[in-house]
């Protein structure tokens, strides 16, 4: 039996130091003190910055004799112009620690921020690409408290942001063993106002990352684990946070399984995200959105070399049918239950250039991770299915 969400709490170190449970935002201002830290910048992005969460973190330091600079100049996609206007303002205000609220794009940027504070080089020379983040000068890095309002990216447990180049208008991975923030409160109270149309897009996201890790090639045991539990719990708890954003067990389930499906892809993503993350670049839409709608069209391309999984999936899950079609089916059945679209048209994406969005998914880092190997013509298949509608 699942614990009332008013009585769950928890102190976790997986990978990194969790405060988990309603009301832990109180603890904000002792945890900078235990980091040895006295001038905290707030980062978060530009739609949040005077919501709840903001102001509960913000008075929560105050309440704790700490008086806080809030940055919020953070697009919904963060640019590298967010990240350097960031970094600017930590260092006027000589800032000795980053508190990052907010959804991906607010935690990203904000860690992206803390990174660049002390290095001498272009972020995008720490893209993760090859061993480019033995770059990275470890030298006098800044702590960071990470704070999710949504659960979808979970890049609360991450250890890298994406960025984007304006000037290639591309998404970068930006990556660092030492991104991973030193203490994560995960409040579930600090998601319960988030609009249903988001909770379903952002807990889309979350199951996107947990489906590409467990079906990614490589081997990992653990994060194929991670990944299993945390599909279940999307399946479980997502409906029901979409349908009563007041539920704070499904709202701390679904915090859990975020963070467990970012835990999960070190284990490798796929086409989902390498067809997501130009989309996102050159059209600025919703990443999690975009991941719903490309995410059965992926597992259809992907069937030839993952139907065992699936079909163990679908065990798993206890779906009607014990097969990969079956997932298919729960997942377009999930998508359609919590309100979203089913092609890119209908999520307002017009006038695609198709070839270059497949020239750029052929590189994208995620890319790598697909059951089947990816080049343009492929990426092709997929994008024209996810446009048309044809599964």
């Amino acid at each position: 039996m699942t614990p009332n969400a008013q009585t769950i709490t928890a102190n976790w170190s997986f990978p990194t130091s969790v405060r988990f449970g309603v009301d832990r935002i109180g603890e904000l201002a002792s945890i900078v003190r235990e980091l040895g830290a006295s001038r905290p910048i707030v980062i978060t992005d530009s739609g949040l910055k005077d919501l709840p969460p903001v102001r509960r973190a913000l008075e929560a330091l105050r309440a704790g004799g700490i008086e806080p600079e809030l940055f919020h100049g953070v697009k919904p996609n963060p640019t590298g112009t967010n990240v350097m206007d960031g970094v600017k303002a930590l260092k006027a205000g000589r800032h000795d620690l980053v508190v990052a609220i907010g959804g991906g794009s607010g935690l990203d940027a904000a860690k992206a921020i803390a990174l660049m504070a002390t290095q001498s080089r272009p972020m995008w020379d720490f893209e993760d690409v090859g061993d480019n983040w033995t770059r990275v000068d470890t030298s006098a890095l800044l702590p960071v408290i990470a704070i999710p309002t949504t659960a979808g990216t979970g890049s609360e447990l991450g250890r890298s942001s994406v960025i984007t180049n304006e000037d290639e208008a591309r998404k970068v991975i930006v990556f660092h063993p030492h991104m991973m923030p030193e203490v994560v409160v995960m409040d579930p109270a600090l998601t319960a106002g988030l609009p249903a149309h988001i909770t379903a897009a952002t807990g889309m996201d979350a199951l996107s990352h947990a489906l590409e890790a467990y079906c990614a090639p490589t081997y990992h045991p653990m994060a194929e684990g991670i990944s299993l539990n945390a599909l279940r719990l999307v399946k479980q708890w997502l409906p029901r946070a979409v349908a009563d954003g007041s539920d704070l067990e499904a709202r701390s389930q679904m915090l859990a399984a975020s963070g467990m499906g970012c835990v999960a892809l070190q284990k490798g993503l796929g086409a989902i995200h390498a067809l997501a993350h130009p989309l996102g670049a050159l059209h600025d839409a919703h990443h999690g959105l975009l991941n719903a709608v490309l995410m059965p069209y992926v597992v259809r391309f992907n069937i030839p070399a993952i139907e065992d999984k699936l079909t163990v999936l679908a065990r798993f899950l206890d779906l009607p049918k014990h097969d990969a079609e079956a997932v298919i089916e729960w997942i377009c059945k999930l998508r359609q239950t919590i309100g979203l679209p089913a092609t890119l048209p209908e999520m307002g994406l017009a006038n695609i250039d198709r070839e270059r969005v497949c020239e750029m998914g052929a590189v994208d880092p995620s890319a790598g991770g697909n059951p089947i190997p990816l080049d343009p013509k492929n990426l092709r298949t997929i994008l024209d299915a996810a446009i048309d509608g044809r599964l």
